[in-house]
């Protein structure tokens, strides 16, 4: 996931051509026109062969030039050339173009139109929170900045809400997959004053880094010893009082076996402990092997198979599908994305795993998010969409806001209107 920018709280969990101009179509002439064959007098219009002389013709008639030379000719020619083939191909270049950019932009907006056709209808009654949402809190937490007036304030903003589970930034986690100690010094404080001002909420760290998938810097869990490590990083928080480990690793491969593999380890130690394992997901495949094709041509995947998102769910407690940063430019085609994306992964996720969707609860415009379009209220419209059409009646279901730094009262506002209390129920 995408930070938001201008913060340092911490980082974040898992974006039309114009067709050219050019004439339309019959506006200018094609190459080739001229007076079509038969064109000009008919047989018989004008004077045969000897009848007389033509119009100005006769003893009064102005005497004509001399014929040009040949070389007086040439030279005229030369000096100035037929504009007509130059025309002809900028025509013909501005024609190709045309057609090319029609070629990529309409399928574009038919996508377009059907995920905005996607996004309308009406939710299911009863599609609201489960008591298992969640949310990401930022690394200030753990560090030092917080204090119990800040528990406070956490209490008294969660009161009445679904949220169960806390992802605290503990990390981030070196490249090889060791965790400085010194990073959360405060870590029992948390936990213990949260436990006690909020009964019932679990404390998780949230582990991440950038994965060497896409360049040469980053964590290789291509590595056993690397695994080994993380391994040993999820043992130690978990000591220090978290109720789990939330991992944020990005960007990960549909496919990628290292990552399975250091999901089935540290599950081994959680389940030991009677902790939750939890993951921030990527996006599924909005079309099939859409993953594979924008590898090939960008090198940045983005997407999972369903087929790598349900191996992955299958591994853990909690998956949190980072559904925002989709590249849409309205709220209509956001809400129909989410919608696609919630039914997908409903489709995915094991019975004995708990789904949460991502909202949007940060307002920077980039590249692949614009704040106008990824909006709370849209986002929860797609969700409820599309747990009316897939499960609507699934129990372990939520969703995650992120992140707290970077939220208005605009988001808590419309969690707990769409989504808490849906209609006032």
């Amino acid at each position: 996931m995408t930070r938001p920018a201008g913060t340092t709280d911490a980082p974040s969990p898992d974006a039309a051509p114009i067709a050219g101009d050019g004439p339309a179509p019959g506006e200018d002439p094609v190459p080739g026109d001229g007076p079509a064959p038969g064109d000009g007098p008919a047989p018989g219009e004008g004077p045969a062969p000897g009848e007389g002389p033509a119009p100005g013709d006769g003893p009064d008639a102005a005497p004509s030039p001399p014929p040009a030379t040949p070389t007086e000719a040439t030279r005229a020619a030369d000096e100035n050339p037929s504009p007509a083939p130059s025309r002809r191909r900028a025509r013909l270049a501005r024609r190709i173009v045309l057609g090319l950019v029609l070629v990529l932009l309409l399928p574009v907006l038919a996508a377009e139109a059907a995920l905005r056709i996607n996004g309308t209808g009406d939710p299911a009654d009863g599609t609201r929170s489960r008591n298992r949402d969640a949310v990401w809190l930022g690394h200030a937490w753990v560090d030092g900045r917080k204090t119990d007036a800040d528990i406070a304030a956490l209490a008294r903003r969660l009161a009445g809400t679904g949220i169960r589970d806390l992802y605290v930034h503990t990390g981030p986690l070196e490249h090889d997959g060791t965790l400085e100690r010194s990073l959360y010094p405060r870590a029992r404080w948390l936990t213990g004053a949260v436990h006690r001002a909020l009964p019932g909420v679990r404390v998780q760290a949230w582990l991440g880094d950038v994965l060497a998938t896409e360049g040469p810097d980053g964590m290789r869990l291509d590595r056993p010893a690397t695994r080994a490590a993380v391994t040993g990083s999820a043992r130690r928080v978990l000591a220090e009082g978290f109720d789990g480990v939330h991992f944020d690793l990005e960007p990960a491969h549909s496919g990628d076996a290292g990552y399975l593999d250091l999901l089935d380890r540290v599950r081994e130690v959680t389940a030991d402990r009677d902790a939750v394992l939890s993951v921030a997901a990527h996006q599924i495949d909005p079309l099939p092997a859409l993953h594979a094709v924008a590898g090939a041509l960008t090198g940045h995947p983005k997407w999972w198979s369903q087929r790598y998102f349900g191996q992955v769910a299958r591994r853990v407690d909690q998956i949190a599908v980072m559904s925002y940063d989709t590249m849409q430019p309205t709220e209509g085609t956001y809400g129909g994305y989410v919608a696609q994306q919630t039914s997908l992964a409903l489709e995915a996720t094991p019975d004995g795993t708990d789904l949460l969707m991502g909202l949007p609860f940060y307002h920077e415009n980039r590249f692949g998010h614009r704040a106008h379009a990824e909006t709370v209220p849209a986002a929860v419209r797609g969700v409820r969409l599309g747990l009316s059409r897939t499960d609507a009646d699934r129990a372990r279901f939520g969703v995650a806001l992120y992140v707290d730094f970077a939220a208005t009262e605009a988001d808590w506002t419309a969690y707990r209107e769409d989504w808490v209390s849906p209609g006032g129920a």
